[in-house]
């Protein structure tokens, strides 16, 4: 068996298994555990009690981070109107336009992080679902993605507005933030962020919804947070 490193000693030194963190907590902790060589990303990761499978049991939405991912989002924009095309470009997005986009999809292109549509476009961008929903990029009404307002939609991601929807086996994982933030704009990050997936608590769930909370950095420990405490402070 592999002996753990001198870093890795450390790290577990500072950890105290079996208990619950609060946000604030696990925001210090997260930070002093954060000795790689490299900017961290923090992530917060869900199990829910939810089945997927069920269309009515499906968790999805989108929310702002009041500091931000920290990492530049490569958005672009399906939309044919050119006062859109214009507006869409100066809010930030790497790429705007209708057939010609929509062909460059179609042929294997996927280098963005985020994507968004005017209506009229959906038509379109419906028949991109098999490449872009299984990366999670697929435009939509609920996560505020397919609207008239592309260049607002756009400002809004690359502000930090993210999406967050729930995997087959119920699992959410979100990205919200990096280790050189400050503990402050982590927990408040992931505040924002556990407050928007209790909030999207579907109304057919019976039983307990949300079932851990779990923060974490790129080479840094899991923390667990009190779910039900969760559940009670985000209501």
């Amino acid at each position: 068996m592999a002996k753990a490193s001198k870093r890795v000693k450390a790290i577990q030194a500072k950890v105290q298994g079996g208990r619950f963190y609060t946000i604030s907590e696990a925001a210090q902790l997260i930070k002093e555990c954060a000795t790689a060589k490299f900017t961290e990303t923090v992530e917060l990761a869900f199990f829910l009690g939810v089945d997927p499978r069920h269309a009515e049991q499906m968790v999805r939405g989108s929310v702002s981070l009041p500091h931000g991912t920290g990492k530049k989002v490569r958005v672009v924009a399906f939309c044919k109107q050119e006062e859109q095309i214009k507006a869409a470009l100066a809010a930030g997005a790497s790429e705007a336009g209708s057939e010609e986009l929509v062909q460059k999809v179609q042929e294997g292109w996927t280098d963005f992080d985020a994507a968004v549509a005017a209506p009229d476009m959906m038509g379109q961008v419906g028949r991109l679902g098999k490449i872009l929903g299984p990366r999670g990029l697929m435009p939509s009404p609920k996560a505020g993605t397919v609207t008239p307002n592309v260049g607002q939609a756009v400002a809004e991601i690359q502000k930090g507005k993210i999406e967050f929807r729930v995997d087959k086996n119920a699992n959410i994982h979100v990205p919200i933030g990096k280790t050189d933030f400050t503990a402050e704009q982590i927990a408040e990050n992931a505040a924002a962020v556990i407050g928007a997936i209790v909030k999207a608590r579907p109304a057919s769930v019976k039983g307990v919804y949300l079932k851990t909370c779990c923060i974490s950095s790129t080479m840094g420990p899991g923390l667990k947070m009190d779910p039900a405490q969760m559940m009670a402070q985000f209501k």
